[in-house]
């Protein structure tokens, strides 16, 4: 990869870290007022996000990239502040935060065992999941509070999906070429099981949010052509498809 590839990536985090405080937080005084069963989704949601990131960052300084390197760390604050966003809106409805959850304690785990390479597929998993959860909460909801948090932490799942599928591209440019569609087919197979456990899961609340299971599994599979093709396209950053 040639140096400097992802300078671009490093100031559109930076762009949107100052947009983010010009904007300022959401009216949390407005309170939120939900289903139990979508506040359980949001907690559960919220654990995910609660991570320093430190195991990926440290993959990233390895991988030789200085701009890549600080856009991750640019990434994790993010995912970061997700975190904080979800924490404050269970407040705001006077819903505890949980202290973890068997699926992120999985999914951390998996992830770790890992390099770069298959971290970010495993990551990219939960990106693409997170797209179609957000847009329920986003639209599935009359608590304006609920709806302007989902609505902003979207809007960057949105913009990290294509961060993630241009490093990948490079990387899978690495192996020989008769096993890069097959590695994701089997990242494909990945995202099915997952979305099923999240559909499982998460199922009373996706129904109160207006999306049955099935919807849900069909949209997120539906979803993940444009990655592929974004991940095998020599123009990766075109991607612009929103679940």
């Amino acid at each position: 990869m040639r140096t400097g590839d992802f300078a671009k990536w490093t100031r559109r985090f930076e762009d949107e870290r100052e947009r983010r405080r010009v904007e300022g937080d959401p009216d949390w005084g407005r309170g939120a007022r939900l289903d139990p069963a979508v506040w359980a989704g949001i907690r559960r949601f919220q654990v995910g996000e609660d991570g320093d990131g430190a195991n990926l960052v440290g993959k990233a300084d390895q991988a030789g990239d200085g701009d890549y390197a600080r856009a991750v760390r640019l990434f994790v604050a993010e995912e970061r502040n997700h975190a904080r966003l979800l924490a404050r809106l269970l407040a705001a409805g006077g819903v505890p935060t949980l202290a973890g959850h068997w699926s992120d304690t999985v999914f951390v785990r998996l992830r770790r065992l890992m390099g770069l390479r298959l971290e970010l597929l495993v990551l990219m998993v939960a990106e693409v999941v997170a797209l179609r959860y957000y847009r329920a909460l986003r639209d599935g909801t009359d608590d304006a509070l609920t709806s302007d948090v989902a609505g902003r932490i979207l809007s960057d799942e949105q913009r990290h999906v294509p961060f993630h599928c241009e490093r990948l591209h490079s990387s899978l440019a690495e192996l020989p070429r008769p096993t890069r569609r097959p590695v994701m087919a089997a990242w494909q197979l990945l995202l099915l099981a997952a979305s099923l456990v999240v559909a499982t899961d998460h199922g009373p609340a996706l129904r109160r949010l207006g999306v049955g299971r099935r919807r849900f599994v069909a949209d997120v599979v539906s979803s993940s052509g444009p990655v592929v093709r974004a991940v095998l396209s020599p123009r990766p950053d075109a991607w612009t498809h929103t679940i």
